[in-house]
């Protein structure tokens, strides 16, 4: 949404996003995301794959600017990776009017809410066995339900994106993190319930689950 776009904010083409069709790429750029700069043998060693998979598929995100080398660190044997600053667009209006870019735009955002949809389940089985108290406690797995205009909905969004982003700034990853932080992970979603209410385009009623 342009309104809560920033400036180191990208809304990706269609090349980078065929690029990220691999399920593999979104699992690095997730992980860049959330542990921070890392090399390719690391991302190999948390992901469970080689380090030569790895590296290739990095240097494929580099070329859609999707990650970048770390300067001044590493060398020409080990090289550190990390994700540029700003949130990545993976869709837009534009893209709904050409059937290839929304249909590739649809199979990388599935990628990603199949990674975050797994760290909350994750989070729900395992937490309670595994969690210190005061992390549980500091936790919150909410959701808010309203009736709303497409206009009041797109100022809704704007104002939380607002609002998230002054919030995250005092938290900000800036290379000094307490000893004992953790990586944590912030879902916010805003957006209409289809079911019972928008009809297919072919005005089918959609199958029941």
């Amino acid at each position: 949404m342009e309104s809560a776009q920033q400036p180191n904010d990208r809304t990706v083409d269609i090349n980078a996003l065929k690029a990220l069709t691999h399920p593999l790429r979104i699992q690095l750029l997730n992980a860049l995301s959330q542990f921070g700069p890392q090399t390719a043998s690391a991302l190999a060693a948390r992901l469970g794959e080689s380090s030569g998979s790895t590296s290739y598929h990095l240097r494929q995100l580099a070329r859609h600017r999707l990650v970048r080398e770390v300067e001044g660190r590493g060398s020409a044997r080990e090289r550190w990776w990390e994700r540029p600053p700003g949130a990545l667009n993976l869709y837009s209006s534009d893209m709904a009017h050409d059937p290839g870019t929304r249909d590739v735009a649809a199979i990388v955002n599935r990628e990603f809410s199949h990674n975050r949809a797994a760290l909350l389940e994750d989070y729900m089985e395992r937490g309670p066995l595994v969690l210190p108290e005061e992390w549980l406690d500091a936790s919150v797995i909410s959701t808010i339900n309203a009736r709303l205009t497409s206009a009041q909905l797109a100022e809704l969004s704007a104002e939380l994106m607002r609002h998230a982003r002054e919030l995250f700034e005092k938290y900000r990853p800036d290379g000094n993190a307490a000893p004992d932080a953790k990586a944590v992970q912030i879902h916010l979603n805003t957006f209409p319930i289809i079911q019972g209410q928008f009809p297919a385009p072919d005005s089918r009623k959609e199958d029941l689950p």
